[in-house]
């Protein structure tokens, strides 16, 4: 069975240790603020899902159930500027290959965050963490979320069972099992992504995409853009919906010379300045109810350089979430 860590601070008291220079405000950094609690309010709440399992499924490079502790021990030592409250609210585990008993869990913990206020910062794990935030998320607010995916792949493959390659077409056919009377144009489904790998994708997952309506834009074209081009982009597909957002950044889209330590490092892959104007575009428009970072692998990483990008992107996104909804 699934289970989540006896202590709601993760279980290496070192992942949020960090550099002191002394106490108070005006010295704040993650490892100092924030504090264990399974269930906080109104605030930001971080949450960890440690899973391989998806990746495995999928045939991908296993470690990314290692990639909650590193994302919190790369978060430790950055400086917070804000007054806004953080807290730790544990990490769900996989046993071993009992997916969808962990992925029910991690619905059931981020629809309790979400329903109390909390921004919910999701640390993956492969990309079948975005399956089971979206569930949680969608319970929390008694309706689908507008996705904005940063991702290299599109993650519409049609399997028998869940893998890091079926999420958002599981989100789909959720939508459409929940919304069976409903004529409306998929059902609610409301995917962009960003960053597509044209090579990296077959002619079906194309097809699939136009077919459920996805806003599709190839890497190519990014790399054509200015990064507050691309943040723009970003911010007119949250602005065309009236739902509350699911931002979900996976690190596999990035150029592999900035995120080595992935499950499928990026042969071509966007920068990281146009990631994080993307990113932080989508905070700043203060509809954010839910991120999720997938699919760092620790074990392929080099300098901890995937994890220290990640942990600015995560950094970032807060800032400007913060600042949005103050």
């Amino acid at each position: 069975m699934n289970t989540v860590t006896d202590k709601p601070l993760y279980e290496e008291a070192s992942a949020w240790e960090g550099r002191d220079d002394g106490p108070g405000p005006e010295h704040a950094r993650w490892h100092s603020v924030v504090q264990p609690a399974e269930s906080p309010e109104n605030s930001i709440a971080v949450l960890g899902f440690a899973s391989d399992e998806g990746v495995r499924r999928n045939g991908g490079r296993q470690g990314a159930a290692a990639g909650p502790a590193a994302l919190r021990t790369a978060l430790g030592s950055l400086a917070i500027h804000d007054d806004a409250p953080r807290y730790d609210a544990g990490t769900v585990t996989t046993q071993g290959d009992d997916l969808e008993g962990a992925q029910s869990e991690l619905s059931d913990r981020v629809e309790k965050l979400i329903a109390a206020g909390n921004l919910a910062v999701v640390l993956g794990g492969g990309h079948e963490t975005a399956w089971a935030t979206h569930r949680g998320a969608f319970r929390a607010t008694g309706g689908p979320l507008k996705i904005v995916n940063l991702d290299a792949h599109f993650d519409l493959r049609a399997e028998d069972r869940a893998t890091s390659g079926t999420p958002f077409l599981q989100i789909s056919e959720f939508l459409a099992a929940e919304n069976s009377d409903s004529d409306a144009l998929h059902h609610g489904f409301d995917y962009s992504v960003f960053g597509i790998s044209e090579p990296n994708n077959t002619r079906v997952l194309f097809d699939t995409a136009e077919k459920l309506g996805v806003e599709t834009v190839l890497d190519t074209t990014l790399a054509e853009l200015t990064p507050k081009e691309a943040g723009d982009l970003t911010a007119k597909a949250v602005a065309n919906s009236n739902k509350p957002v699911h931002l979900t950044i996976d690190l596999d889209g990035l150029a592999a010379s900035v995120a080595p330590g992935v499950s499928a490092p990026a042969g071509f892959g966007v920068s990281f300045d146009r990631y994080r104007a993307m990113a932080t575009a989508v905070a700043a428009t203060g509809k954010l109810k839910l991120v999720d970072v997938v699919e760092l692998n620790p074990d392929f990483d080099v300098d901890n350089r995937t994890a220290k990008a990640a942990a600015r992107l995560i950094h970032d996104v807060v800032d400007a979430h913060v600042k949005a909804t103050k």
